[in-house]
Formats: structure tokens, C-alpha cells, sequence
């Protein structure tokens, strides 16, 4: 394949030509391209054909997917194919990644490499989540990006942290890389990274599947959370040089997890694995069993891996687990103390009400907000504010809950009576209390 030259120009699809402004990088499959079309800047991903297994069927899965339009507008989907074959090879434009996104290679690295204008240097930029609520959005967008590409029946083959960019401030999310995505049972040559593909693809009796893709989420989830690999422990530090036999045996066939409650073989070692050491204590007993099934029965029985909706649901109530203390003091629930119903900050023994739903706990604070998949029966959008936890202008430390829908919900006070809460109005919480957000959605203080 001729690399192509800045100023050159490739022929699209149905028309035009797209003209090669710079080179954006480079990885295993090909170059990417700076390239304007049609007055808009795009990438075009140009490919080392003597790299691709199937070049025609590879290309042909590209433009039906391009026909198929994205499942969700978390992924940079391909946009158009260029013509034919040029220069000896093809590619395809994609929309650019906006510069408020790090990638999470970047993100797990804690820094990105800049050039320094004017110059042929290069420096270290510091890269991290502005706030814990911004992670926890980030898992939850990974997510539901994989749900919506499931649902569409296609799996992405080759998860890793290369191909995730993050809005550090928000956690909003792009996926990238999206040419090997392709119909569940259809697969182009592309097995994965070492460290991300599941052991059943690693000892080569499976291809890449949406089953596999289910591994591979939850690495990437844990490494967003914990900053590690789950599987390098102890054994894995033995192993000195990780070579072709030590992978199969490490990640394929003799799988252990870091935190396997049965098995203490592979446990991190303290002085070189002290990120997920420190982070493991950090995270709700619910979060650390569900990547301790993830990765034990789930490595032994793909059908046992966790699917999307159960992830979705664990860091929705894990954002809302977040506790703001007016002290300053940010941790999740279970770093405070939790007694006769309330939570204590341990640092100023400030004091917090929660409200029960059947099937989690939310802490009451000034800016606590509840989503419309808590009161609203069979519902999972996450995003959708219905209620925001104010407190009192005149009453420091009285809080009250405001109705963000267009439903009038009913309070029950501990003496039996009966309030309600208007569209846009404020009810001040107490203990004892019960709100009806209706359609049997009850919750109690």
C-alpha cells in the first residue's frame, strides 16, 4: 500500500473526492488521515491491505454497516467508503473526535503526550476524571453503547481501551474503530488484544461473538474503575516476559482472577499493583461482586457473564451512591457510616436520610437527583431528572425533594397524612415519610 500524499486527493463513492490535508496516526490496519470532503473535515482510515484476511468481505461488511446507519451516536460509525481500489488499497471517512475527548489508553496512563506549538518537541499533559460522578457516567455510557450494538445484532470483536475517547468533565463517551463490527457470527480476521479477549477466544475455540464482547466489556469496566488488569497478579508477575505460551496460559487456560474468593494464587502484589489495591476497597460490595463473577464463573461459562441491562443498573445506583458532604468529604455510600437508617460522615459527623426503593438506596443531599428509571415503574432511562433533593434556603439542613415531572406524586407524613407534591413544587423530607411517584412506585424514608 502507497501511502498517500498531503495534498493528493481519493476518490469517494458516489461522487467527489476527498483531499489529504495531514496524517492523525497510525496503527496494525493502516494510517488515518486528516481529510476534507464536501467543505467538512473528516478521518479517512486508509488500510495496509496486506494486512486485512478477506479485503473484499472486509469491505463489503464496512459499507453494510454504513447503510445500516449507526445503533447509537456514542460510536464514530463510518460515513462513506472511498471508490474502489486506489493507490492499492481503500478506506472509509469517519466524523472526527472532538478535542474534549482523551482517549482511555490516555486516561489509564494519567497522561497524554502534546506536541508544543512551534516546536518538534513533545511534553506530558495530565489526564484525569474531574469528579467521581464523570467515571461512573463513563461506565454507564460504555454500556449502554454495547447494549444498543447487541440489540442490533452485530458485536465489536476487538474491545480495548484503544478504542473508548471520554469527556473527562462529563464522562460522555465515543466509540471508535468501528470497521470490525459485524454481524453476530461473522468474523474478519480479527481475534482482539491480549489482556481484553475472553479465554475461550484466547485457546482459539471460539471466535470473536458478542458473548466474548461480554468479557471484554468487563475488563475495559474494571480498568476504568480500578486502573488494573484482572487478571495480572501475582502469577502473572512470574512470568517475567508475557510471551505467546505465558498469554495462553495466563489469560486462556488457567484464568485466575486478582480477587478469586477460592482461589489466593494471583492476588495483587503490594508495592506494584498498589491502583487497584487502593481502588478495590473503594467500590460498594455490590460493584466487587459483580466483577468477582465476571471474571470466575464468567471466564468458565460465557452464558454466566454479565449482560448490559444488569451492568446498567449496578453504576446507575452506583452514581446515585455518591455522597456529597458539606465538609468537603466525596466518597460513595459505604464509606460512611450507616446507622438506624442514616448515613454519618465519618470526618463531621453530618447526617444523612436515604430513600428506599425496593431494590436500592439513595442518600438525601443538597443536588442528589433522582432519574426517571427509579420513579417510573419498567422504565431505564437513566438520563431523565425527575426529582432533585433541595434544601431549605431559610433552614439549613432541612431537605426537600422537587417533583421535575408533569405527575402529581402523594407524601404520607408519619401521622398518616397526606400530602402532595406538585408538578415543579418542593416537599421537605423527614424521616418516616413514604412518596408515592404512583403506578406502585413507593419509596420510604
Amino acid at each position: 500500500m502507497a501511502e498517500l500524499k498531503v495534498g493528493s486527493s481519493i476518490k469517494i463513492e458516489y461522487g467527489d473526492e476527498a483531499k489529504i490535508i495531514g496524517e492523525l496516526g497510525s496503527g496494525a490496519q493502516g494510517i488515518v488521515y486528516l481529510v476534507e470532503y464536501k467543505g467538512k473535515k473528516y478521518a479517512l482510515k486508509w488500510y495496509f491491505y496486506d494486512k486485512l484476511r478477506e479485503p473484499n468481505a472486509f469491505r463489503t461488511n464496512i459499507r453494510n454497516n454504513i447503510e445500516d446507519k449507526s445503533p447509537s451516536d456514542k460510536f464514530l460509525w463510518p460515513q462513506y467508503l472511498t471508490e474502489g481500489q486506489q493507490n492499492g488499497s481503500f478506506g472509509y471517512l469517519m466524523d472526527l473526535i472532538p478535542s474534549n475527548y482523551v482517549g482511555l489508553t490516555d486516561i489509564l496512563n494519567t497522561y497524554k503526550i502534546e506536541q508544543i506549538k512551534g516546536t518538534n518537541q513533545v511534553k506530558k499533559v495530565p489526564v484525569k476524571f474531574t469528579s467521581l460522578e464523570a467515571v461512573v457516567n463513563a461506565a454507564i455510557n460504555i454500556v449502554i453503547a454495547f447494549r444498543e450494538l447487541h440489540r442490533d445484532g452485530k458485536s465489536y470483536q476487538d474491545l480495548n481501551d484503544g478504542g473508548f475517547y471520554i469527556d473527562v468533565q462529563t464522562g460522555d463517551l465515543l466509540v471508535c474503530d468501528c470497521d470490525n463490527i459485524a454481524p453476530e457470527g461473522d468474523n474478519y480476521g480479527i481475534a482482539g488484544m491480549p489482556g481484553y479477549m475472553a479465554p475461550e477466544v484466547v485457546r482459539g475455540i471460539a471466535k470473536p461473538d458478542v458473548q466474548t464482547d461480554k468479557y471484554s466489556l468487563a475488563v475495559v469496566l474494571f480498568k476504568l474503575l480500578f486502573r488494573h488488569d484482572p487478571l495480572e497478579g501475582a502469577k502473572v508477575l512470574k512470568s517475567v516476559c508475557l510471551h505467546e505460551a505465558a498469554d495462553l496460559k495466563h489469560y486462556g487456560k488457567e484464568a485466575v482472577f486478582i480477587y478469586d474468593p477460592e482461589d489466593t494464587s494471583n492476588r495483587p502484589v503490594k508495592g506494584v499493583h498498589d491502583n487497584v489495591i487502593n481502588l478495590w476497597r473503594v467500590y460498594p460490595e455490590y460493584i466487587r461482586d459483580a466483577f468477582i463473577r465476571s471474571f470466575t464463573t464468567g471466564i468458565k461459562n460465557p452464558n454466566h457473564r454479565i449482560i448490559e441491562n444488569e451492568w446498567q443498573k449496578l453504576f446507575v445506583r452506583l452514581r446515585s451512591d455518591i455522597i456529597h458532604c458539606e465538609c468537603g468529604r466525596v466518597r460513595f455510600s459505604n464509606a460512611y457510616v450507616n446507622k438506624d437508617g442514616m448515613y454519618i460522615c465519618p470526618s463531621c459527623s453530618n447526617k444523612f436520610l436515604s430513600i428506599k426503593f425496593d431494590d436500592i438506596d439513595i442518600p438525601v443531599f443538597a443536588g442528589q437527583k433522582l432519574y426517571r428509571c427509579f420513579t417510573a415503574k419498567g422504565n431505564d432511562d437513566f438520563n431523565t431528572v425527575t426529582a432533585i433533593i433541595m434544601e431549605n434556603k431559610k433552614h439549613k439542613g432541612v431537605m426537600g425533594i422537587k417533583n421535575n415531572t408533569q405527575d402529581t406524586w402523594k407524601c404520607t407524613l408519619p401521622n398518616g397524612e397526606i400530602k402532595e407534591v406538585e408538578p415543579g413544587k418542593t416537599r421537605a423530607l423527614g424521616k418516616g415519610m413514604t412518596i408515592d411517584f404512583g403506578k406502585s412506585i413507593i419509596a420510604k424514608l
